[in-house]
């Protein structure tokens, strides 16, 4: 991903940073994940095989993005779950790379590529966002965050 990516006023992030800032706060491969749009191989980032119970936030910038009790073994090697905490916690985009249509999903408040998500899901939603490990921190016990961001 470039630093001079085109947001409307209505998908700029809330939270930006330079480069160098996201090189000095992101591991290697979280910084490959989330802003290069990278993708980890399966079965070997973290959180995929986690059946704790807890919110999974983005690592970039602390947002709640995912409950355990949405999330399910998809047999795909990378965590997936049926729905967002909130419709707004994410955004979608269309992906045309690697030869294939697909839906990206990004962090609404600091545009951290975190994965896709695919209409081949579980009850209710019939969706499975499918994550990178890398793109998110877990919080042990996390609570489900209000509409207004704060934990409940």
């Amino acid at each position: 991903m470039s630093d001079d990516i085109t947001h409307t006023e209505d998908e700029a992030p809330k939270v930006r940073k330079t480069t160098a800032e996201w090189m000095n706060q992101l591991t290697a491969e979280q910084f490959y994940v989330t802003r290069q749009s990278g993708t980890e191989r399966p079965f070997t980032g973290p959180h995929w095989d986690n059946k704790l119970v807890g919110r999974y936030d983005c690592v970039c910038c602390e947002a709640p993005l995912f409950m355990s009790d949405t999330k399910f073994d998809a047999g795909c090697g990378w965590p997936s779950f049926f729905q967002s905490v909130h419709p707004e916690s994410i955004r979608e985009l269309e992906d045309k790379s690697h030869g294939m249509t697909r839906t990206e999903i990004r962090c609404r408040q600091c545009d951290a590529h975190l994965g896709h998500v695919f209409p081949d899901g579980p009850k209710p939603t019939g969706l499975r966002y499918c994550l990178n490990g890398h793109a998110m921190t877990f919080v042990h016990g996390g609570s489900r965050p209000s509409k207004s961001g704060e934990d409940t």
